[in-house]
């Protein structure tokens, strides 16, 4: 079952990641840099949808974990 769990989270992780990549697309970064086509703007593209990314996914599994505790206070 350990297994199944790291395997999950892995996925949603990578899954939420893709999703905040795909939505930063429709962003106009050209308003505020300098050379939006440029390395450092893919660079900060990339890292701004690991950070969404990984907030959301947390935000999923502990969302998932908490549900699932729910049945022991019964």
């Amino acid at each position: 079952m350990v297994g199944f769990t790291g395997v999950f989270n892995i996925v949603i992780t990578v899954l939420c990641i893709w999703t905040a990549w795909w939505a930063l697309q429709g962003f106009r970064f050209d308003v505020f840099m300098r050379n939006p086509k440029g390395r450092q703007a893919k660079v900060l593209l990339i890292m701004i949808s690991i950070i969404i990314g990984y907030m959301v996914a947390s935000f999923i599994i502990d969302y998932l974990q908490w549900s699932l505790l729910l049945k022991e206070l019964f």
